[in-house]
């Protein structure tokens, strides 16, 4: 079959999050006709699987102005713009609206295997440029298609891809093995079978971030219940503990992170987790009794746990783009020019100003990495961010060269993060509030925030 002309083909969206969402409003918004292809059975699949974590940023900052727009005339009400969603309530109250809008521009089940130009694999040169993208897919029932595209925007995230408990990058030696007793999520302890199978039990939590202290509160408060007698944490940590450890406490620029930083602190102190510093896993064993013996690189064996949580991160799953010519640094798997910008050594969420089309090219015209995946390994994101990220590619495709370049993010005054907070109830949420990183109102290129660490 030959390919059809590229003008008369759509600009293909990888993934009906957030960003791919707002991606395909963006292009509607510029009369370019998006496909958007989307893994799951329903739009936000990703997001709702951890639709029981409450988001630390506020309605007003996790909806996009073109999907707004776009779903005015269905009499969508935008939800109260002060007021903190839980991922569920951004997936039902929110992205599924939004994919609906959409209507037929979205594809559900469809699971992208392969993007390449067509009849050029990524060694040819000639007339690379002028053939449409071709993108292998398979179907819920397993069936295999082949679509065409004009331009490529792959927002499929990387949820689907955490980080192992091995310290080297690579999954610990028996890790596979031991995958009925390891998870990459923070539990939802709401959830009966889930709660039944922590209770009592001793857990090992692996990772330094907001996950890990989520999850280090949620089996303090398990321990604390009535049902949860016995249940004990090990908290692994493959640095020391210094004064940053815990976050900022109630001195954080984001509260609600502080308020997170404070309770994991609370379940060291009252004896609900144990600490476990410079330990780096090696391995995870099996003793007789089929518990789980984590190993070290310095050859200590830790007491035997009966489950591991492992919250170490994310990273890009690239595969899939094997056949397309990326220009990506070479420790974040994120494109060249925006990698300086979102360096975690460097910077936070306060201090990456926007970014836009130029940032994230590659030397693959037409193919771009937008939202989370675009980060790669950096561990910060924020949704306003992404949606800026997308209207500015949005803008380059349709030849809107100035608008394209002129990329600027508007924040509330006490900045913005995208990322999960531990609020079980709407009033907390209210009480910590959800900014951080104090930062310029507008953020314009070439003017980086002034302050603030995330």
């Amino acid at each position: 079959m030959n390919a059809p002309a590229t003008t008369d083909l759509p600009v293909v969206v990888i993934g009906a999050g957030p960003a791919g969402l707002a991606a395909a409003a963006h292009l509607v918004e510029r009369g370019i006709e998006p496909l958007v292809l989307e893994a799951g059975p329903a739009a936000g699949a990703a997001v709702r699987e951890w639709a029981h974590v409450r988001l630390f940023s506020t309605w007003g900052e996790v909806t996009d102005p073109a999907a707004e727009k776009l779903l005015a005339p269905t009499g969508w009400t935008k939800p109260d713009a002060a007021t903190y969603p839980s991922g569920g309530d951004w997936a039902e109250q929110y992205l599924q609206p939004l994919a609906d809008a959409l209507g037929d521009r979205v594809r559900y089940g469809a699971k992208v295997t392969g993007v390449s130009r067509t009849g050029r694999d990524r060694i040819v040169d000639a007339d690379r440029d002028t053939q449409p993208f071709v993108l292998h897919l398979t179907t819920a029932d397993g069936g295999e298609e082949r679509l065409f595209a004009r331009a490529v925007i792959d927002a499929s995230g990387t949820w689907t891809t955490p980080s192992p408990a091995g310290a080297s990058g690579l999954p610990a030696l028996g890790e596979k093995s031991a995958a009925d007793r390891v998870t990459y999520r923070v539990p939802d302890f709401k959830d009966p079978a889930v709660r039944a199978r922590y209770a009592g039990k001793r857990t090992a939590v692996i990772g330094s971030g907001a996950s890990a202290f989520t999850a280090l509160a949620y089996l303090a408060d398990l321990a604390k219940a009535e049902d949860g007698s016995g249940t004990h944490a090990l908290w692994i940590l493959r640095r020391g503990i210094s004064g940053s450890t815990f976050g900022g406490g109630n001195a954080d620029q984001l509260p609600a992170r502080g308020a997170l930083g404070l309770a994991a602190k609370a379940a060291v102190d009252s004896g609900h987790a144990d600490a476990v510093t410079g330990f780096r896993t090696e391995a995870i064993e099996r003793d007789s009794d089929s518990r789980l013996v984590l190993v070290g690189e310095d050859g200590r064996r830790l007491d035997p746990v009966d489950e591991v949580i492992v919250l170490t991160g994310f990273r890009p799953d690239l595969a899939f783009l094997s056949e397309i010519r990326l220009g990506l640094d070479e420790r974040l798997q994120a494109p060249l020019e925006l990698a300086p910008l979102i360096d975690p050594n460097q910077h936070s969420c306060g201090t990456v100003y926007p970014h836009g089309h130029r940032e994230l090219s590659h030397p693959e015209q037409g193919v771009y990495l937008a939202g989370m995946k675009s980060y790669g390994r950096a561990p910060t994101f924020l949704a306003l961010t992404g949606y800026e990220q997308v209207r500015s590619i949005a803008a380059a495709l349709a030849g809107d060269t100035d608008s394209a370049d002129r990329v600027e993010l508007t924040l509330p005054e006490t900045g913005v993060c995208g990322g999960a907070g531990l609020f079980d109830q709407p009033e907390a949420a209210e009480e910590t509030g959800g900014g951080c990183c104090a930062a310029p109102a507008t953020l314009t290129i070439g003017a980086p925030a002034s302050s603030g660490g995330c």
